[in-house]
């Protein structure tokens, strides 16, 4: 599963730079998804082939110029409870203040690793000094420069030497669906009208649900886990730690799911949250069920259910190959089409194409529509197979895969989803030298 890492410091130490290049030394290894937008809190990192979630918690705080020392202690212990492993920044122009001292104190007492690390040592003589940090008592310390990076590597090789094993229990038969979506849009009451219990209480003040809550549904022929997560929040001018907390438990409820059910207000459509938690699911390669709930409330025409479906398509183009469904929760209306939909998903994630099928069927759609010549040279794609991954990904073999632009790559993927049913999936596309 995936490990979650948090950066943790006073203002102005750096997080945010650092933050950017754990995050964007990723860029040139893994395919970003299209039309992705990077949020500034949150990325994948990836490190001696482990790719991991980085944590900036510097951009949770209020006003970054005189953050509230109550505010930071509440931002660390929140990263201890919650993170698999903490970066603990600090600034060797200023030396060791009470803040740091404070943080420290907190940090020492933690079984999760810690990494202490001196930012801004921008020349050799800055290491000197750097030494006076020895007496918070976290052992060892990492010299970097965030700004020109010097001093990460050893950083990350022992971060990422210290991660669990990963357990394969990705591979676990037993479906995980995570109910996702902002707070107050029904996710407990869902989970209450599928269990018929009481289990959460629900309340209609946003951000009650704090927990992330597993259940085993076994029953009408369905079997699976089920991860209840607090709801992102919109970040609201004051900082409020059930936030934070939200944030990373969607996230970690996200990347330990397989496929997300992401649940939309009807009277209220989609909003930038609800796209920024899209943007996660499609990011970690997790399917997606779309469901709009309160459908119950919606004035209805004959066609407004289609105008409604079609918006939120246009929404989350270019990828809109997504189940959306409208239900009612608290009216119990579709939501066993809802399970039945989720469980689709998750074969089709699964789905393994048989080589011999593939090439048939995608060798001709490439005769009917070859990829433009760039620069007078012809692109020739020879073979393609399906990768072992766990989400779909396939490579197709060529000549020069450094001219297939995206466009093309797009032609392919909807000759994929057009004769291999992989409906609420990301498809993963690499072009290689044959």
């Amino acid at each position: 599963m995936g490990n979650i890492v948090a950066i943790v410091g006073r203002p102005n130490v750096g997080k945010s730079t650092l933050f950017n290049r754990l995050t964007e030394s990723r860029k040139a290894i893994v395919d970003e998804v299209s039309g992705v937008t990077r949020d500034r809190q949150y990325g994948k990192a990836l490190w001696n082939g482990r790719e991991f979630s980085v944590v900036d918690t510097g951009g949770y705080a209020i006003n970054t110029e005189d953050v509230f020392e109550e505010e930071i202690r509440k931002q660390v212990i929140i990263a201890i409870e919650e993170a698999d492993s903490i970066i603990f920044l600090v600034d060797v122009q200023n030396g060791i203040t009470d803040l740091d001292l404070e943080v420290a104190q907190l940090l020492r007492r933690v079984k999760k690793p810690v990494l202490l690390a001196v930012n801004k040592i921008d020349h050799s003589n800055l290491t000197y000094e750097a030494q006076e940090f020895y007496k918070l008592g976290l052992g060892n310390l990492y010299l970097l420069s965030a700004m020109n990076g010097s001093g990460t590597g050893e950083l990350l090789d022992d971060l990422v030497a210290g991660f669990k094993k990963d357990d394969q229990d990705e591979e676990s038969e037993t479906p995980r669906f995570a109910i996702v979506g902002r707070p107050n849009v029904g996710k407990s009451s869902l989970i209450n009208a599928l269990i018929g219990s009481e289990r959460n209480i629900v309340t209609p003040i946003a951000g009650t649900t704090r927990d992330t809550i597993y259940t085993r549904y076994h029953k009408f022929g369905f079997d699976f886990e089920m991860i209840d997560t607090a709801g992102l929040r919109k970040k609201s001018r004051q900082m409020d730690d059930i936030e934070f907390y939200s944030v990373l438990r969607t996230i970690r409820a996200i990347e330990n799911s397989d496929v997300c059910l992401l649940m939309i207000d009807a009277e209220r459509g989609v909003e930038s949250q609800d796209m920024n938690i899209f943007h996660q699911i499609v990011k970690n390669r997790k399917g997606v069920v779309i469901l709009v709930n309160k459908w119950d409330l919606i004035e209805k025409q004959n066609d407004t259910a289609k105008a409604y479906q079609k918006a939120i398509e246009e929404k989350i183009a270019p990828f809109n190959d997504v189940p959306i469904l409208f239900i009612s929760a608290t009216e119990k209306q579709r939501i066993h089409k809802a399970l039945e939909t989720a469980v689709e998903v998750f074969h089709n994630r699964r789905k393994k194409v048989p080589t011999s099928k593939l090439n048939e069927v995608m060798l001709e759609a490439i005769e009917q529509f070859s990829p433009p010549s760039v620069k007078g040279k012809f692109i020739k794609i020879k073979y393609v197979t399906q990768l072992p991954n766990y989400a779909p990904a396939f490579a197709f073999f060529c000549n020069l895969p450094q001219y297939i632009r995206e466009p093309y790559k797009r032609y392919l993927e909807n000759r994929l989803r057009e004769h291999f049913n992989f409906s609420g999936v990301p498809i993963q596309i690499f072009f290689r030298k044959k």
